[in-house]
């Protein structure tokens, strides 16, 4: 097979070629974007699921359909030890000069990014030991910085004020903006607060500003933490690995459009090699397309190229993110292994390694923040990846 013509796409956030099975979370977005275009009232939306089952594409799947109704769009990705302050100036920036060209009265754009600058440099920066702290970063915008309006240094009242504002700009426009957020669990603890409250304040105005989260399982815990309102402040979709006829469906469409097929022993050998994970099936169908002499693909070209794709897994997709950890965050990933693939006590773990799970409680937190486990329940941990219980347990000792 040309492996020029593989049509197979096994990259991080890289929109695979058949977006198959998130008709359902694309439908339910469609009805979010017109229910704020007509003013209806409605909540921001927020994805979770595990590594690898296609968050960040359905992300940017998301944001495609509201730049097609002319939204102002922008994006950014979380970081557990950066505010989101300057990252959101920048992404409303670029929102607002989507929708500039539309705006019938340039000074009111103006305006907002006056207020858009202030904001952004409303952090002030340590300017050395024992100085005051000044500010230094600029934000490339050409307009002088707005006095009393988003600059107070608080990120909850500044947030709000600039959230109230570019919806204001949208309402000029006849549109709405979109705030997209890729690994929202990472937003620090005090600006989630704060993101929780600007989202509250513009659902009771009605302001066509919505903001679309993407993280892991634990995502509604860590908002829920922060305001108690959250729970009603979002619509959650919850999305996982693929039924079989969406995974087929994913491996058939591409590869007829390029006139090759599969059989059905070679689409049952594929589906369980995956196990319906997205990127696990581009990963795997990536390799087969290459190794595979003719179509249809069978089962026995799965065969051969099932070594290979497990190997690449090993290195790519597990054992970067196994380098990551610490030794002592190593032995609690593999007693957690040990203890089977689903959610594990946290004494369990700590029976497993002989140890009191007090003392285990840096490894937990260090592998957290690392975004290796999470913290299925109160006293429960799961990987945040697939099958990676099953990778540790194949590795030695």
């Amino acid at each position: 097979m040309d492996p020029v013509r593989n049509p197979y796409a096994p990259g991080a956030g890289q929109r695979p070629p058949e977006l198959a099975g998130r008709d359902r979370e694309l439908k339910q977005f469609e009805v979010v974007l017109e229910r704020v275009a007509r003013g209806r009232p409605e909540r921001s939306m927020i994805v979770t699921g595990l590594r690898g089952v296609g968050k960040t594409v359905l992300l940017n799947a998301f944001r495609s359909q509201a730049i097609q109704r002319l939204w102002g769009t922008g994006k950014i990705e979380a970081r557990p030890d950066q505010s989101i302050r300057r990252p959101v100036a920048s992404a409303l920036h670029r929102a607002v000069r989507e929708l500039a060209p539309r705006h019938r009265a340039p000074d009111r754009i103006e305006e907002f990014l006056g207020v858009l600058k202030a904001f952004a440099q409303a952090e002030p920066e340590p300017s050395g030991k024992g100085k005051a702290r000044v500010h230094r970063w600029q934000p490339g915008i050409d307009v002088p910085a707005a006095r009393g309006r988003a600059d107070s240094g608080d990120l909850e009242i500044d947030l709000t004020e600039l959230f109230v504002d570019a919806a204001s700009v949208a309402t000029d426009v006849g549109v709405g903006i979109a705030l997209f957020v890729d690994e929202m669990q990472d937003i620090p603890a005090d600006d989630v607060s704060a993101l929780c409250a600007a989202c509250h304040e513009l659902s009771q105005v009605g302001g066509p500003l919505i903001v679309v989260g993407a993280g892991l399982p634990h995502l509604p815990a860590v908002l829920s933490a922060s305001k108690s309102y959250s729970e009603r402040l979002f619509r959650y979709a919850r999305i996982d690995r693929l039924d079989r006829e969406s995974a087929d469906f994913a491996l058939l469409a591409p590869a007829e459009r390029e006139k090759v097929t599969f059989t059905e022993d070679a689409l049952d050998a594929l589906y369980g090699a995956a196990d319906g994970y997205p990127y696990f099936v581009q990963a795997y169908a990536k390799v087969v397309w290459d190794v595979a002499p003719d179509t249809p693909i069978t089962a026995d070209d799965i065969k051969v190229a099932a070594p290979e794709a497990e190997s690449e897994l090993a290195v790519g997709f597990f054992g970067s993110r196994y380098e990551r950890a610490t030794p002592a965050e190593r032995d609690y990933m593999r007693a957690m292994a040990m203890l089977g693939d689903d959610p594990v006590p946290t004494a369990s773990v700590a029976d497993e390694l002989g140890r009191k799970p007090s003392s285990l409680s840096p490894a937990r937190d260090g592998l957290i923040k690392k975004g290796l486990i999470y913290s299925a329940e109160r006293g429960l941990v799961a990987f945040t990846v697939p099958h990676f219980g099953k990778f540790l347990r194949s590795q030695p000792a």
